[in-house]
């Protein structure tokens, strides 16, 4: 129970560094974030819809989509986060703290990137297009960030479209690659981890692990000490799956021995079919 609490107040600090992001340096420069909350912030400064209005309007069919194919908890986590920034997005009022764009957008960029960070360190997102790059790379070996990078690009082409303002399009993308940048050097989203899991409870352990996309591959060993034959289950999978897992195996077998090694790379299926 105090884990969950600490989560989520993990989570709503990260909204709230993203929230100040948006509206202290990024709305009042008229420069975009990256993602569902780019794409809320061009509606917002071209029509007389609100910023934080929008942005809670189109989370809710990715977060619908979600909940059904990421699983339950992951999306809670990104429910509460996308919730809380629309409050706090609300109720901070969009003051410049700086006068200088570019100063805006380096700024902005790092507390957007370090409150995504945080909250995807506790196994939650931000919501919007990290939603859709999970669902993709949960179906395809494919790097979020790639997917990511395509949506973000369309908004910033939008942007300086629709402004006749090339200089805030590239500014907005200076704070998009700095929100990238920071949220690499807290949590890197789409690095491969294979886990090697000793258990005295493999049955138990491997019905809860082939709940996840991910295949499992049982081998036999020997202790070389006490020569008694154990199971050590082997899997392959990402960062983002990863909390998910470990919660896992401390449910069923708190003293499972887990090796966990950062992948180079995968060849043939990455995920269970």
């Amino acid at each position: 129970m105090l884990k969950i609490v600490l989560n989520c107040l993990t989570v709503i600090l990260g909204a709230a560094a993203i929230a100040c992001g948006f509206n202290l340096f990024l709305v009042p420069h008229h420069l975009l974030s990256g993602g569902v909350a780019g794409l809320s912030m061009l509606i917002g400064y071209f029509t007389k819809f609100n910023i934080s209005t929008m942005y809670f309007i189109i989370n809710i069919p990715m977060l619908i989509a979600g909940w059904f194919i990421l699983g339950k908890r992951f999306i809670s986590l990104s429910i509460l986060s996308v919730i809380v920034t629309t409050w706090i997005l609300a109720w901070v009022p969009v003051q410049s703290v700086v006068s200088d764009p570019l100063l805006a957008s380096v700024f902005g960029g790092v507390l957007v990137g370090v409150g995504a960070g945080i909250s995807f360190r506790v196994g939650g997102s931000t919501g919007g297009f990290d939603i859709i790059g999970s669902i993709v790379t949960t179906y395809r070996d494919f790097p979020v960030g790639t997917v990511l990078v395509g949506l973000n690009g369309l908004v910033i082409l939008a942007a300086g479209y629709l402004n006749n303002d090339w200089n805030i399009a590239l500014a907005s993308m200076l704070s998009i690659f700095v929100t990238g940048k920071v949220l690499d050097q807290i949590y890197v989203s789409h690095t491969k981890i294979t886990v090697y899991i000793i258990t005295e409870h493999t049955d138990k352990l491997l019905s809860r692990m082939l709940t996840t996309p991910r295949g499992v591959s049982k081998i036999k060993i020997e202790g070389a000490f006490s020569h008694t034959e154990k199971d050590m289950l082997m899997t392959v999978t990402t960062r983002y799956e990863l909390v998910e897992l470990k919660r896992i195996i401390k449910e069923v077998d708190p003293a499972a021995f887990v090796n966990i090694v950062e992948t180079v790379g995968v060849m043939g299926s990455f995920r269970r079919r």
